[in-house]
Parts: C-alpha cells; sequence; structure tokens
C-alpha cells in the first residue's frame, strides 16, 4: 500500500483567477514519470472554483472524466449540446472517447469544490457519451467498463467498516473526515493505492467519506 498526502499533491490551478488544483498524478509541468498512473487512473485533481471562475472550452480525447462535487455546484456544457449542474451527491461522466470539448465553471454564489478523475480506456475512439447519475447511493457502485474500473461511494459513521475490495488496484481517496486503512490513517485529500488487495477493510474513525476505486489489471 502506498499512502500519498493531501499536501504532496502538485499544485496548479490560476490562484489569480479564482482556481485552485491539487494534483494527485503527474500533470502538465509538474512531470514526474514515477508517478503518470495506478491502474487506468491517469489523474484525481481536486479543484476549487471562487464564485464566477471556471475552465474555459477545452479539448480532451482518450479518456473517460468522472466527477464527484463535494460542495457547491458545477456548471458543465460540452461540444455535443448538453448543458447541465451537478451538485453534491451526484456523479457525472463524460467518455471523451474520440474527441469532445467541454466547459466547468461556478456559475454559483458560493464556493465549489470538486474531484475529477481521469482513466484511460481501454480502446481508443469511439462516439463521446455523457451522464449524470444524480444522488448516487452507497450500495450503487458505478462501473466503467471502457477502463475496466468500479467507483464504491461509502459515506460511513464512525466506527463503520467497510470492505476495500479485492482487486489488481484498489485506490481510494478520502473526501471528508478520517479513515484508518492497514494501521494508517487517512484525513481528508489523503488516498491510498493499494496492488493485489484482499481482505482489507477501512474504518471510519469519524464520520467520513470515501471514494474506492476497483481496477482489473
Amino acid at each position: 500500500m502506498d499512502v500519498r498526502r493531501a499536501d504532496e499533491r502538485y499544485r496548479g490551478g490560476d490562484p489569480a483567477a479564482g482556481i485552485e488544483t491539487r494534483h494527485a498524478f503527474s500533470f502538465g509541468p509538474h512531470y514526474d514519470p514515477g508517478n503518470l498512473r495506478f491502474g487506468a487512473l491517469t489523474a484525481c485533481n481536486e479543484e476549487r472554483l471562487a464564485p464566477g471562475a471556471g475552465f474555459a472550452e477545452h479539448p480532451h480525447s482518450h479518456t473517460e472524466i468522472v466527477t464527484w462535487v463535494v460542495e457547491g455546484e458545477l456548471t458543465h456544457r460540452d461540444s455535443t449540446g448538453r448543458e447541465t449542474v451537478v451538485r453534491p451527491g451526484d456523479l457525472q461522466r463524460l467518455s471523451a472517447a474520440s474527441g469532445v470539448r467541454h466547459v466547468e465553471r461556478n456559475d454559483g454564489s458560493a464556493p465549489l469544490t470538486f474531484l475529477q478523475m481521469w482513466l484511460v480506456p481501454r480502446d481508443p475512439g469511439g462516439e463521446p457519451r455523457y451522464e449524470v447519475v444524480r444522488s448516487l447511493a452507497d450500495a450503487t457502485p458505478h462501473a466503467v467498463p471502457e477502463a475496466g474500473a468500479v467507483l464504491h461511494v461509502r459515506r460511513l459513521a464512525a466506527g463503520e467498516r467497510t470492505a476495500v475490495p479485492d482487486a489488481a488496484y484498489a485506490y481510494a481517496h478520502v473526501v471528508r473526515g478520517r479513515v484508518r486503512l492497514d494501521g494508517e490513517e487517512l484525513g481528508p485529500g489523503d488516498a491510498a493505492r493499494v496492488t493485489d488487495a484482499g481482505g482489507l477493510e477501512a474504518v471510519a474513525v469519524t464520520r467520513a467519506e470515501l471514494l474506492l476505486w476497483e481496477m482489473a489489471r
């Protein structure tokens, strides 16, 4: 198990424009050949946008983009003509496939925080696809078969236990609260990368929200 702390993330964004980003993986000018990906994951970005701030239209291709809003409201528009507002508890997924352009903004009056995770599909190309799952329940795993991955959301009361999926690659990210995993205590923004996970449990030290990626080899 490889634990990565929140304060070890690469800092990015444009604070003067109201954009703060914390990258878990090698990204842009923060090139690190030893931290390019884990399983299918190539990015797990913590994004914070001030009211009125956002990312202008930009392209993506051959990437599965999964977004989890922590607080605030995210406005999404893309070149397929879709426009949606994504709120806490909603899961947004954009399959960039052969190519898509999109805009992400905080058009609300409160600060926005969201996690954006990128996965590499097994087969490139195809048509872009988009979906939003409203109020994703704990007991409803979200499969991303194109990348051989499944996302599990766990909202835990203090003292509650949850199993880490037995998988070739498991990635645990603490959204809020504190969690103990295999003797390590993880706080908000901390993550653990587990290879060949088997029989592991996460225990909530406090009330917590945890994202667990289960990925095939």
